[in-house]
């Protein structure tokens, strides 16, 4: 490559566990629901809903500090740089997470048993707490005018944790670079030149 690095779209990478968290959740509740449990449905439902807006929260909040930093020490991607991909990177994470989503969901079924359905709530209040952060990321995103990356070598290191000890800064383009708006949502409109562009610090 070089000199140059593979990069991963931070946004994407903390949206990319919402999908998985959510559907497992919400299934996970609503199999829960079937069994009485020992305190009873209602308790149930009234406690997931507890953790559901707990989960949301502490996710949602949790390192703002952290990426706020990295952020603000981000420097400019190099044109040897090559970007990953919305949907490969989304996939790299759900692959290297895909045990812990199957422990998680197997856990939040098991929890129906004493509290019905709010093992799934909480689990799908972890989904929305990454989408809440995601979101959060895109509108600074827009409000800095740049796109945030980080190294994919330094995900494989650290278990796709884009704040992870092992990423010493992230990186920034230009807001059109990639395929991934603001947030990491898809692009509503396709980029002129395509997703892999070889002078990302020039877009």
């Amino acid at each position: 490559m070089r000199g140059g690095h593979g990069l991963a779209r931070v946004a994407v990478v903390v949206r990319a566990g919402a999908a998985p968290l959510w559907w497992l959740g919400v299934l996970a509740a609503g199999i829960g629901l079937l069994p009485g449990g020992l305190t009873g449905r209602r308790i149930g439902v009234l406690t997931g809903a507890a953790l559901f807006l707990l989960a949301a929260a502490a996710v949602a909040t949790a390192r703002r500090r952290r990426y706020t930093a990295l952020a603000a020490s981000a420097a400019r991607a190099g044109k040897h740089d090559v970007l990953q991909d919305r949907a490969v990177t989304a996939r790299n994470w759900r692959r290297a997470h895909r045990w812990w989503l199957l422990l998680a969901f197997l856990a939040a079924l098991g929890t129906s048993f004493a509290l019905p359905a709010a093992g799934g709530m909480l689990l799908a209040g972890c989904g929305a707490g990454l989408r809440l952060k995601a979101a959060w990321l895109g509108r600074r995103e827009r409000a800095d005018e740049v796109l945030l990356w980080v190294r994919v070598d330094w995900l494989r290191a650290g278990a796709a944790r884009p704040t992870g000890k092992q990423v010493k800064a992230f990186r920034s383009t230009g807001i059109a670079a990639g395929d991934a708006a603001p947030g990491g949502t898809r692009r509503k409109t396709a980029v002129p030149g395509g997703t892999r562009r070889k002078t990302p610090a020039l877009v």
